[in-house]
């Protein structure tokens, strides 16, 4: 092809020469609304060449993460787009949305909003009334939805994508009353109570230790809110009354925090320390045998899962098991197996 005929074809397409190059070769890295006017530009001066399969418009996904600094929503958020880069430009569009968690009406004024422009919607929410109304108006509608990490058993949705959060709170159980053979007082630190992630993960370490670990006793679950100086003061607090402490569960964030705590009052490496999430800090735990296991929800996993499950329910109609569809596999982290 030879130059002029390029500058003639973005001037019709009102583009530059090199995005018509990128269209044609098909290179990447256009917009959708761009490439159509390309190509119906190139069609309409009868181009002597074969041209790229004509444009369908892509799904346009939302994805609606919480806007915490929690290190698992930002991996989660870079997951999600190398999916949807893989995916292809042509076939899926994700529009990223972050909200504090503390803003449930502001999450459920944006799902609203979302009905008219959106495809499909996937989501991170807690159970909170306007969401719970927003996602059976978006069900009502004909909008898809899949709830992701924490799910909405009574909210309308298409599918949930995530660990089983009760069964990592056994397996945290388990792992305390097999590490843990000594008896003494085990303590729970755990994030925002109303929560159902955080219930559920107390919840499943409780009753496992009760079955599992006669030698151990529960001595208390601190609602440490995801507050870091709230942990911090608490566990402080704690650890300074009389006692033999064995162990340690954090259902949430603030391992930092916990971290110097138990080196305050010498409990650093000497007890069993399980928490959730590999990252710098869980990592650097590790590595320092101060934390004894992590376990890590597999964000890249949620984000393949929760695009796959929509796009062939778009596509086909499909409908996938509300569970067994888009169930994760959580990971087991020591110092012995760390990437």
């Amino acid at each position: 092809m030879k130059k002029l005929t390029l500058e003639i074809l973005a001037k019709m397409a009102g583009v530059g020469v090199a995005t018509v190059d990128r269209v044609l070769n098909e290179r990447g890295g256009v917009s959708p609304e761009t490439a159509r006017k390309v190509l119906e530009a190139a069609r309409k001066a009868n181009l002597r060449r074969v041209l790229p399969e004509a444009y369908q418009r892509p799904w346009q996904i939302e994805l609606l993460l919480s806007g915490n600094n929690a290190f698992f929503f930002k991996k989660l958020a870079r997951d999600f787009s190398e999916v949807a880069d893989a995916v292809g430009y042509q076939r899926v569009c994700l529009h990223r949305t972050l909200i504090p968690e503390s803003q449930p009406e502001r999450l459920a004024r944006h799902l609203i909003d979302c009905i008219e422009s959106r495809d499909g919607i996937i989501v991170f929410a807690h159970d909170y009334g306007p969401v719970r109304d927003a996602l059976a108006l978006c069900q009502a509608r004909g909008v898809p939805v899949v709830t992701i990490a924490t799910d909405l058993p009574d909210a309308g949705r298409l599918c949930h994508v995530g660990i089983d959060q009760y069964q990592a709170g056994r397996t945290a159980g388990l792992l305390m009353s097999r590490a843990t053979p000594q008896a003494g007082e085990a303590i729970v630190v755990s994030g925002r109570f109303d929560y159902r992630a955080h219930r559920q993960r107390v919840a499943g370490f409780r009753d496992a230790l009760q079955q599992r670990a006669p030698q151990l006793r529960l001595r208390e679950v601190l609602a440490g809110q995801d507050q870091r100086q709230t942990i911090r003061k608490l566990l402080d607090q704690s650890l300074g009354r009389a006692g033999h402490i064995v162990g340690l569960y954090n259902t949430g964030l603030g391992n930092t925090e916990i971290s110097d705590v138990l080196m305050q009052h010498q409990l650093s490496g000497r007890c069993t320390y399980i928490t959730h999430e590999l990252y710098s800090v869980t990592r650097r735990l590790l590595q320092q045998d101060i934390l004894s296991f992590t376990l890590d929800q597999n964000a890249a996993q949620h984000a393949q899962l929760a695009i796959g499950i929509l796009l062939r329910h778009l596509d086909t109609g499909w409908q996938p098991d509300v569970y067994e569809a888009g169930k994760v596999a959580f990971n087991l982290i020591t110092a012995e197996n760390l990437a």
